[in-house]
């Protein structure tokens, strides 16, 4: 649908992000579910920044499925965020490589530093801050990349919600030596804020309804308009009715992103 999601699974979307850290190189990536998807063809100038990322992993079965239906990719697994979390800390665990946690509020983060600390003893939290939640001012960003680099942090996780947190990674990457994730809901999930659907409801595209159930006043247009849009877009995707237009990728920052 314009969005140029790539065919990849956990282990190389890892071992990709790992390679980055190591070498100290600029390389950002996110996990793009179905309002991410949505958020791209409906914004030109937002699809181009996520055409620009390193990764685009697919996050959910729907992604998966239009993969597989409309490009034969034969994935069997989605990549979803949170778990790619999880498997990026072990592994920077084990590499010792530090990292960064920026976004959320300051009880959620706070308390994803807890259960992080208790679950991963070997895990190196180099810095975490709260996102301000509101536009960047002038001079912002670099600010914001003193402070990461000043911790000796070589991974940086990114929890500000779609599409937010994918325009602050894609402004902070010609700033950062250093993977940036965009990682979505990661920080409610593994801070206990909320909980994760049961793998059956995972397996069968379900996941949604348990966060709308949770969450029914802020997710409710995410689920219940955009949802139908995108299947009734990449059914005239699939029968030829409709051709998506693809932005070239824009590695242009836009001011003011939001922090």
């Amino acid at each position: 649908m314009g969005v140029l999601v790539d065919v990849i699974d956990y282990d190389t979307a890892v071992a990709r992000v790992i390679a980055a850290a190591q070498q100290q190189r600029p390389f950002i990536l996110t996990a793009l579910a179905v309002h991410g998807v949505m958020t791209g063809l409906s914004d030109r100038r937002h699809n181009a920044r996520l055409n620009a990322f390193d990764v685009v992993a697919p996050d959910g079965q729907p992604v998966r499925w239009a993969l597989n239906l409309l490009h034969q990719a034969r994935l069997r697994d989605w990549v979803s965020g949170p778990e790619l979390t999880l498997r990026v800390l072990r592994r920077a665990a084990d590499e010792g490589l530090p990292v960064y946690l920026y976004g959320s509020t300051q009880r959620t983060v706070d308390r994803l530093v807890e259960a992080l600390t208790r679950t991963m003893p070997t895990l190196r939290i180099a810095g975490a801050e709260p996102s301000r939640f509101r536009d960047a001012e002038p001079g912002e960003y670099a600010r914001i990349a003193e402070r990461i680099n000043a911790s000796g942090a070589r991974v940086v996780l990114v929890g500000l919600g779609c599409p937010r947190q994918e325009s602050f990674v894609h402004a902070m990457r010609p700033l950062l030596a250093m993977p940036l994730l965009a990682v979505g809901a990661a920080f409610d999930y593994h801070s206990g804020r909320l909980r994760s659907a049961p793998r059956w409801m995972q397996r069968n595209g379900l996941a949604w309804l348990l966060r709308l159930v949770l969450e029914p006043r802020r997710l409710w247009r995410r689920y219940l308009i955009l949802g139908p849009r995108y299947l009734v877009r990449l059914s005239a995707q699939k029968a030829g009715l409709w051709e998506p237009y693809v932005p070239a990728p824009s590695h242009r920052p836009v001011e003011p992103a939001p922090v």
